[in-house]
């Protein structure tokens, strides 16, 4: 069973940054690089959206709109971690960030840590 786990959230101030890690494990049948990764947020009251996919091999990344430029997206392979630098923080990137894995038709979801972006 797959298990994924997020850290790294906390209150910061609009226009600060923050790193949130995904730490992954339970990778029985296959590789963690076998696994395309993502990252999602929720915030109070909205339905959960995408924030930023990378590929398996790490050399392809996707963001939201909203995130491109201030978002980057890496993973390391080698120890199954998954990392989501935010930089320029503003107030609507307040929320419950989850990461995510899927395999075909297999996915995997962390608990989330939460961003706050407060003045």
């Amino acid at each position: 069973q797959v298990h994924l786990e997020e850290s790294g959230g906390g209150v910061v101030q609009p226009g600060g940054s923050l790193r949130l890690s995904c730490a992954a494990s339970g990778f029985t049948d296959f590789p963690f690089s076998s696994y395309a990764l993502n990252w999602y947020r929720q915030a109070l009251g909205r339905e959960r959206e995408f924030v930023a996919a990378i590929t398996r091999a790490g050399n392809n990344t996707v963001y939201a709109d909203s995130m491109k430029g201030r978002f980057t997206l890496s993973r390391d392979n080698a120890k199954n971690m998954m990392f989501l630098q935010m930089n320029s923080l503003k107030l609507e990137d307040t929320a419950v960030y989850y990461c995510n894995a899927v395999r075909g038709s297999r996915g995997s979801w962390g608990q989330g840590t939460q961003v706050t972006v407060s003045s």
